[in-house]
């Protein structure tokens, strides 16, 4: 499944380990996600906050 995780992470100079911080996750779960892998609802939310975006902007961040 593709995402804009990296692209948007990466526009906001936020690092890895900072973004798994603020959406309370592991940094080897952000690994995985810009990778591509599926994920929980629940870690898409996570994620979607903490970059910053609200939640009807979901598929800004996980399209399709």
């Amino acid at each position: 499944m593709s995402n804009h995780v990296r692209e948007i992470r990466e526009s906001l100079l936020m690092s890895k380990a900072e973004l798994a911080r603020k959406a309370d996750v592991s940094p080897l779960t952000i690994t995985r996600i810009e990778r591509g892998l599926p994920c929980r609802m629940e870690t898409m939310r996570k994620i979607i906050l903490a970059l910053g975006y609200k939640l009807p902007d979901k598929a800004k961040v996980f399209p399709g």
